[in-house]
């Protein structure tokens, strides 16, 4: 379901007001997973004499109870900044996108551990404590279905190129070498590493040297060889 909400600070400078900051936030809905987008639709009011400038995080928030005690950790996961905001000024989010990472499931339902997120939208205010906008989130995982549903895809992919691979006729014998007409020598220059430059005695290219790969035996000679000795020798 969609969540938000709207806060307002005013800012004084020795004890003699000096305008306020206000926001306005929205999400469109409050659960998520893991490598989704948060859209964030907001509307920030300037109207003190200091430069402001808005940001968002997402915080995560682990509470541990034992015998009646508690103890609280916060940590910010990731975050996104907007445009400095003059005085007189206002500036909008619209659509303004926050992913979240790769962090563990919200847990709500447990009395010793309970794990929880929020949106944390807020006005960075110098010489002045933040205006703070907190959303809550719940971060889930993702479907069975579409695990099921991935995992089957791959195991159709994989009986399927067993089937191609089967179907394949491998040829009786290897083609002959004077069918080979590309020489197998090195007379193009290697590719240069940097750009281009027009001097002859660049270093930084490198020519290969001149020469020709011998020619390998025929088939005739290699079957020759192998009925006259009892083992076949290596052909390089």
């Amino acid at each position: 379901s969609p969540t938000g909400g709207a806060k307002e600070k005013k800012v004084t400078c020795m004890f003699i007001p000096d305008g306020q900051v206000s926001l306005n936030a929205k999400i469109d809905r409050r659960g998520f997973c893991e490598g989704e987008d948060i859209y964030i639709n907001a509307k920030f009011e300037n109207t003190c004499s200091r430069i402001v400038v808005p940001k968002a995080a997402i915080i995560a928030k682990h509470t541990y109870q034992a015998n009646g005690r508690s103890k609280v950790f916060r940590q910010k996961l990731s975050s996104v900044r907007g445009n400095h905001i003059i005085s007189g000024m206002c500036d909008a989010w619209q659509g303004k996108t926050i992913r979240v990472p790769k962090i563990k499931p919200s847990m709500l339902g447990c009395n010793i551990i309970r794990v929880e997120y929020a949106l944390m939208i807020y006005v960075h205010i110098p010489g002045s404590e933040k205006l703070i906008l907190e959303l809550p989130l719940v971060i889930g995982t993702a479907g069975l279905g579409s695990r099921s549903n991935s995992v089957s895809s791959q195991e159709g992919s994989v009986s399927n190129m067993s089937q191609s691979w089967v179907s394949l006729r491998m040829p009786s014998k290897p083609p002959s070498y004077c069918d080979i007409t590309k020489d197998c020598g090195l007379d193009q220059p290697l590719t240069p590493l940097l750009d281009d430059v027009d001097c002859d005695d660049s270093p930084i290219f490198m020519n290969a040297p001149s020469f020709q790969f011998p020619s390998p035996p025929a088939y005739t000679e290699t079957e020759e060889e192998y009925k006259g000795n009892s083992r076949m020798l290596p052909v390089c």
